[in-house]
C-alpha cells in the first residue's frame, strides 16, 4: 500500500522559508518520479514541481521557479521542498505523490504564510 506523510508546514512569514518533507513507504520510492502539488482554499489543486527518480532532472510551476527547491534522498525514501522567499500566495496544503498519481494520496502538510 502506498503511504505518503507530509510534514514541515507551518506559519512563516513573507520572505521566509520552510523546508517540507515527504516519507514515501509501500512501494519503489527510488524508481519513482515524484511531485508537489498544492491546494489553496478555495481553488483547486495546482502542480508545483516535479523530480525524476534519479534527483537530477527537475520542473517548477513559473509561480515558483526560482524560489522552490525540490530535491530527494533515495536511501531515506524521503521527498523534499526548500521554499524560499515566500509569499502569502504561497499559503496551501502541500502534497506529495507519484507523478502517476492523478490525486495526492497523503493528507498533506498546512503553510500559512502571513505576517
Amino acid at each position: 500500500e502506498v503511504q505518503l506523510v507530509e510534514s514541515g508546514g507551518d506559519l512563516a512569514q513573507p520572505g521566509g522559508s520552510l523546508r517540507l518533507s515527504c516519507a514515501a513507504s509501500g512501494f519503489m520510492f527510488g524508481s519513482s518520479a515524484m511531485k508537489w502539488v498544492r491546494q489553496a482554499p478555495g481553488k483547486g489543486l495546482e502542480w508545483v514541481s516535479t523530480i525524476n527518480s534519479g534527483g537530477g532532472t527537475t520542473t517548477y510551476a513559473n509561480s515558483v521557479k526560482g524560489r522552490f527547491t525540490i530535491s530527494r534522498d533515495n536511501a531515506k525514501n524521503t521527498l523534499y521542498l526548500q521554499m524560499n522567499s515566500l509569499k502569502p500566495e504561497d499559503t496551501a496544503v502541500y502534497y506529495c505523490a507519484k507523478t502517476t498519481s492523478a490525486k495526492p494520496q497523503g493528507q498533506g502538510t498546512q503553510v500559512t504564510v502571513s505576517s
